[in-house]
């Protein structure tokens, strides 16, 4: 299975999600899931990239350019990800597309860390809590 397709108009954080801001390393979209890079700037979080692009930040809240200030989200107990998931229950993962999503364990290539991003909790709402797991064999 692909990676899931966002509608990057349609993420949104719940009350209970929080903020926070970092630089753009590079063009980011909303919907995307971001890493912090030593310089203190955001890049797209990838689970077959080298440390530290195999890790997760949070999710892109806005479109950005390069050099600009990106809004992004580090957890959310309800976030509205932009995307359909198959089912309430799924658990979601970081891709081997940098800042993508997919829900197919199968699809994370041996040798890539394996990352949670959270689990749903309806179709389109996720508890979203990143948890970096160990590489897949």
């Amino acid at each position: 299975m692909a990676d899931l397709a966002v509608t990057a108009a349609n993420v949104l954080k719940s009350s209970n999600g929080t903020i926070a801001v970092l630089t753009a390393s590079t063009a980011i979209t909303r919907g995307q899931y971001i890493y912090t890079l030593a310089a203190g700037t955001a890049g797209l979080a990838d689970s077959n990239g080298t440390t530290p692009a195999n890790s997760v930040t949070g999710i892109a809240l806005a479109d950005v350019a390069t050099g600009q200030p990106v809004p992004y989200v580090p957890t959310d107990t309800a976030l509205t990800t932009g995307f359909t998931a198959s089912a309430a229950g799924v658990t979601v993962y970081l891709s081997n597309t940098p800042g993508g999503a997919t829900e197919t364990y199968a699809d994370i290539a041996s040798g890539s860390t394996v990352i949670i991003l959270g689990n749903m909790t309806s179709t389109t709402v996720m508890k979203f809590s990143p948890l970096v797991g160990g590489v897949k064999p």
